[in-house]
């Protein structure tokens, strides 16, 4: 993954349609930064795609891109910048290159919702990943055998994989303290006014992750226990012997602190668990009513309404986004 050459090392950033612009952005700036700062051309990069020509954003910018063959040529990594859903057609394309560049013994990567293409490619088997926390349900669902975790960004041995958005930044500085020392590092992120490189053993924030740290000891067990329990729901008498009050008071606590009782609040936590899986999965709407504990389709269809607006099957066709 280093150069010894004094030649630049080459990241190849794989485009996928749809892909996040934040998240890219935030790969390769750190790279041309330390470049600046090192007085030298350490890193090099190029934006490729299945084919040349040119590739959008997830905010419809446009983006040229190369022919992967010819940016793969002579690189050191390439990363897969993941987007919107591709047809099964396409997709194939971009595991063969993605096997062939593994094969090549070239350090694999993946951003946002890059690790589906990954993990399809088999390239994930025996190695940590992580993907964006809106993502995270669904691809456990589909890749249960992998190690999957909620980190901001894993490297392991020669697979790299990211959350996205600023999580690439902290990634990428990371490899530049192995390669160039954690001076240089810090030099880049005070570029970016980035006050503090995470390292991979910080969990991502988000969802209702977010609030969690905040609430009393209690009502996280029960959250905690609610998030465990999604398929097969527990009564509220059943959660509260199992956290040690009794259900009156689990009532007056999640009334106090969240605002909702704590059955609204474990139907909150299955709605939003089904809204994962109809947007990054290809599952039915009934498996996945299933899946979230409803009896029917039709109860889930009438709390999705409540607590979105919506019908379940609103939210299928708009693809995965990636962050």
């Amino acid at each position: 993954m280093t150069s010894d050459s004094g030649q630049a090392e080459i990241f190849a950033f794989l485009l996928v349609p749809g892909f996040s612009m934040m998240s890219l952005a935030s790969a390769i700036e750190p790279l041309r930064s330390l470049n600046r700062l090192a007085r030298k051309q350490a890193y090099g990069w190029r934006l490729c795609g299945l084919e040349a020509g040119e590739v959008l954003a997830s905010n419809s910018l446009p983006f040229a891109v190369v022919d992967h063959a010819e940016a793969l040529a002579d690189a050191a990594y390439v990363f897969v910048c993941g987007g919107l859903r591709i047809d099964e057609a396409e997709e194939r394309r971009y595991l063969s290159i993605l096997r062939q560049a593994a094969r090549r013994g070239l350090a694999i990567g993946a951003i946002s919702t890059g690790p589906y293409l990954l993990a399809r490619a088999g390239l994930l088997n025996g190695y940590r990943c992580t993907i964006h926390w809106e993502n995270r349900s669904a691809f456990q669902e589909d890749f249960p055998d992998l190690d999957c975790t909620n980190k901001l960004y894993e490297i392991d041995q020669r697979r790299m994989t990211c959350s996205g958005g600023t999580a690439a930044m902290d990634m990428m500085l990371h490899l530049i303290a192995n390669r160039h020392g954690a001076d240089l590092a810090r030099g880049v992120a005070n570029q970016f006014h980035h006050e503090r490189i995470r390292d991979q053993r910080e969990d991502q924030r988000g969802g209702r992750l977010e609030n969690l740290a905040f609430l009393p000891d209690k009502v996280r067990q029960t959250i905690t226990l609610m998030q465990r329990q999604i398929e097969n729901p527990v009564t509220l008498p059943g959660i509260a012997r199992k956290v040690g009050v009794s259900p009156r008071q689990l009532e007056r606590l999640f009334l106090q602190h969240t605002r909702m009782t704590p059955l609204r609040y474990y139907m909150q936590i299955r709605v939003e668990r089904a809204r994962e899986l109809l947007l990054y999965s290809d599952r039915s709407v009934i498996d996945i009513a299933v899946t979230t504990g409803f009896t029917s389709t039709s109860h889930f269809a009438t709390w999705y309404r409540r607590v979105y607006g919506s019908r379940p099957s609103d939210m299928r066709g708009r693809g995965r986004m990636s962050a």
